[in-house]
């Protein structure tokens, strides 16, 4: 029911998201949001409130909710069908239901668009202001000229950034506004997880890491986008994991660990990505190496080589071969903001 729902009205609601928001959205992705944060780091926005929401699927107050739903939505039936959804309740361990008074539903399919819809507030008040104070390049350049600051909202999903064309107050300032913008919604910005910075320090924002530094044997300054070391770190234990049990057979080994890396590299491939792809590879290789080496014992290294490493090095069985890592292609993955079609937008607009 909640998939047949999201069905009528996704359609309706995505003819009104901003294009700054990239989250449980069709045709968009996390890397548009950080190439959108490349664009505008490159541009002189160097100071960056990295925000997050506390709890925000818990939190999200319904009253406020469904006045943003019956602003597009007429039909009675639908939206009792969406209140029934935010009450339905939690089932605990215990087999107990309790009530929910407010956030959406655990685990449902319509929970991110429903949460899209609540945040679409902070879109909308942010969007606004760019329209009419910043929209056109000349304003910018004005409101600059006279020591006034531009900014430019990214979010996906619960967690957003500002980017701020000016000073720390400047950015700091922006910060008690959306405290502002989203009080009325139920939501809260988490203390230990919301900070102001500035581009040259970095900041980690869906598993990368955004930094501006200069440029190896020059004397200019560019904006870099690698995997952080939190997203290298979970890799690292995911294949930990996979290689602690000796008991398991090489082919699952390597099935899973391959699985695991070609997803990881997939999403980091575009950005600054070949020296950590390399170096994961080898850590990979090092920790298959030594699982076979406590999975048979009485085999000398010469002897591991000759049975279970292609070409003699390639760890490889039954036609699966360790993922290699270093041989994946990275590339620039280019802003495409607005120009991000939208199945729906020519039929609902209307």
């Amino acid at each position: 029911m909640q998939a047949a729902l999201k069905v009528v009205l996704e359609p309706i609601f995505e003819s009104d998201f901003r294009s700054c928001s990239y989250g449980f959205r069709p045709n968009r992705r996390a890397q548009d949001a950080i190439a959108e944060i490349h664009l505008f780091g490159s541009r002189t926005y160097e100071w960056v409130l990295d925000a997050d929401i506390e709890a925000c699927f818990d939190t999200i107050s319904h009253s406020a909710l469904m006045d943003r739903v019956r602003k597009r939505v007429g039909d009675k039936r639908v939206l009792r069908l969406v209140k029934a959804f935010l009450k339905s309740g939690i089932l605990t361990e215990l087999g107990n239901e309790e009530a929910t008074t407010a956030g959406t539903p655990q685990g449902g399919i319509l929970s991110p668009l429903l949460a899209n819809i609540a945040l679409s507030a902070l879109d909308d008040a942010f969007g606004e202001d760019w329209e009419r104070l910043m929209g056109a390049a000349s304003k910018r350049k004005y409101r600059r000229r006279i020591g006034k600051a531009n900014w430019r909202l990214i979010r996906y999903a619960d967690d957003f950034v500002i980017m701020v064309a000016g000073t720390q107050d400047d950015a700091e300032s922006l910060r008690r506004s959306v405290v502002g913008v989203l009080a009325p919604m139920g939501l809260r910005l988490s203390e230990s997880k919301t900070q102001v910075v500035h581009l040259d320090d970095g900041f980690d924002f869906l598993g990368f890491r955004i930094q501006r530094c200069r440029k190896r044997g020059t004397r200019r300054y560019h904006v870099y986008t690698y995997p952080s070391k939190k997203s290298v770190d979970r890799l690292k234990a995911k294949i930990r994991a996979v290689t602690h049990n000796p008991g398991t057979p090489l082919g699952a080994v390597l099935s899973r660990a391959n699985s695991i890396l070609a997803g990881w590299c997939n999403y980091f491939r575009h950005g600054v990505s070949k020296r950590v792809f390399s170096y994961l590879g080898a850590f990979s290789w090092r920790r298959v190496v030594n699982w076979l080496r406590r999975k048979h014992k009485g085999l000398t290294w010469k002897e591991l080589r000759r049975r279970f490493c292609q070409d003699r090095w390639n760890v490889s069985w039954l036609g699966i071969t360790l993922y290699e890592p270093a041989k994946v292609k990275v590339s620039r993955y280019r802003y495409r903001g607005a120009n991000i079609p939208t199945p729906w937008v020519h039929r609902y607009t209307a």
